[in-house]
C-alpha cells in the first residue's frame, strides 16, 4: 500500500511539473520561424520580430538549408512559421505532400536573375555553354521561363507554365546545355558554368550584387515570397503576423533605402 502511495504521489508530481512545463512554455510564447539562406531570415528579425515581440512572442530563427525541410518541419511542428518560398511553390508542396499549412501574407521579394563571372552580356555566349538552373519542379519552369524573357530559348507554349523541364524547350539558337542542380548549388555553380539562373535570397546570401544580373525577372504575384504557418493557427498567431506586416514599423524597415530590402520587389496585394 505504501509502495503504491509513493507511485501515485511520483505520477502526480511528474503530471503537475509537466503541465506546469506547459504553462510556461505556452507564457513564453516563443516561436521559432524558419527560413533558407539569404534575405528572408533577416527581414524577419529585423521588420517582423519586433512587431511580434511587442505581443508578447519570443521569435527564434532557424535557417535550413534546402527548399523541403522548412515546410515539412512546420507541418510536424517542429517550427511554428516559416518564409522562403513564393505562393506557386508552397501551393504545389502541399498539395504533393497533402500538409495542411497555409500562406497568410506576402512580403517585398528579391527576383532571380541570370548571372555569370564569365560574361558581361548574352552576346558572348558560345554554343555549348552551361547553364544551372534549381532543379525542385516550380523553381525549375520559373528559371526556363526567365531564360525565355531573356531571349535565351524558346519553350514549348502548349506546356503548362509550371511543368516545363528542359525537355520543352523548342528553340535554343546558343546550343546552351540547361543542367538542373539543387537550388542552394547555383550561386556556387558560377565558378563552372557560364550562366545561372539564382533565386533571389540564394544570390543575396551568396554576396552576388543583384545589380550585377544579366537579366532579373519581373516577378508576378503567385511568385512574391509569402509567409506560411499551419492551418490551426490561422486565427491567432497568424492575425499577430499580419497585423505586423499592416503596421507602419513594417514599412519603415522595408523602405529604409540604407537597407537591402528597399530594391525589393513590393507585393501589389494582400492575402487578408
Amino acid at each position: 500500500m505504501f509502495k503504491k502511495i509513493i507511485a501515485l504521489s511520483v505520477a502526480m508530481v511528474a503530471a503537475f511539473t509537466l503541465l506546469t512545463g506547459c504553462d510556461n512554455a505556452k507564457k513564453d510564447n516563443q516561436i521559432i520561424v524558419g527560413v533558407a539562406a539569404g534575405p528572408y531570415g533577416d527581414m524577419f528579425k529585423q521588420a517582423i520580430a519586433p512587431g511580434l515581440a511587442k505581443k508578447g512572442y519570443k521569435v527564434e530563427i532557424r535557417e535550413f538549408s534546402d527548399y523541403v525541410q522548412p515546410n515539412l518541419a512546420l507541418a510536424n511542428k517542429e517550427i511554428d512559421a516559416n518564409l522562403f518560398q513564393h505562393l506557386t511553390y508552397l501551393n504545389n508542396f502541399k498539395q504533393a505532400r497533402n500538409l495542411d499549412i497555409t500562406a497568410i501574407g506576402f512580403v517585398p521579394t528579391a527576383g532571380a536573375g541570370i548571372y555569370s563571372n564569365k560574361i558581361t552580356d548574352f552576346s558572348q555566349l558560345k554554343s555549348g555553354d552551361q547553364v544551372t538552373i534549381a532543379n525542385d519542379v516550380t523553381n525549375e519552369a520559373r528559371a526556363l521561363r526567365i531564360l525565355q524573357a531573356a531571349g535565351l530559348i524558346k519553350l514549348d507554349p502548349n506546356v503548362d507554365k509550371n511543368n516545363l523541364t528542359p525537355s520543352n524547350i523548342v528553340e535554343n539558337p546558343y546550343n546552351l546545355s540547361i543542367v538542373p542542380i539543387e537550388a542552394p548549388q547555383t550561386p556556387r555553380s558560377l565558378d563552372s558554368a557560364v550562366l545561372s539562373v539564382v533565386n533571389g535570397n540564394y544570390a543575396i546570401g551568396a554576396g552576388l550584387d543583384l545589380s550585377k544580373a544579366l537579366y532579373t525577372e519581373t516577378l508576378d504575384k503567385d511568385h512574391k515570397n509569402v509567409i506560411a504557418i499551419r492551418s490551426e493557427s490561422k486565427d491567432t498567431l497568424g492575425k499577430d503576423i499580419i497585423d505586423v506586416l499592416k503596421s507602419p514599423e513594417f514599412s519603415q524597415v522595408i523602405e529604409d533605402k540604407n537597407g537591402i530590402f528597399y530594391t525589393f520587389q513590393k507585393p501589389d496585394y494582400q492575402l487578408f
